[in-house]
């Protein structure tokens, strides 16, 4: 599992760097992120703009994330292509998830 995390400025970035996030690599995303998580003390903003594909096992992964969050701290999805983007509207996750269309625009957004 390809994945990078970096501060910038006050928040926790995690750059997804696969082109799926499906059932053969759900397991090592959320362990992954549990790793990440469990140690933040800021919003996480997930950048998924390399992300083609994800299954409801991917989906799944993205709750599961959610719901490790500490303190209530926010998970943030940004970077969503047309076909993600698709799967959290029809899963009416959309509206359960903060959504930016770019990373810098949740950058943006968080600073004011």
């Amino acid at each position: 599992m390809n994945m990078t995390s970096r501060r910038l400025g006050r928040y926790t970035v995690v750059s997804v760097n696969e082109q799926r996030i499906d059932a053969a690599i759900a397991i090592h995303f959320k362990d992954r992120m549990r790793d990440i998580v469990s140690n933040v003390r800021s919003t996480v903003v997930l950048d998924l703009s390399q992300v083609q594909f994800l299954d409801s096992t991917g989906l799944g992964a993205l709750v599961a994330t959610m719901k490790l969050m500490p303190d209530g701290l926010p998970l943030e999805l940004a970077g969503l292509n047309p076909a993600v983007s698709k799967v959290m509207s029809l899963t009416q996750m959309d509206s359960v998830f903060t959504i930016h269309p770019t990373l810098d625009a949740a950058l943006a957004d968080q600073a004011m």
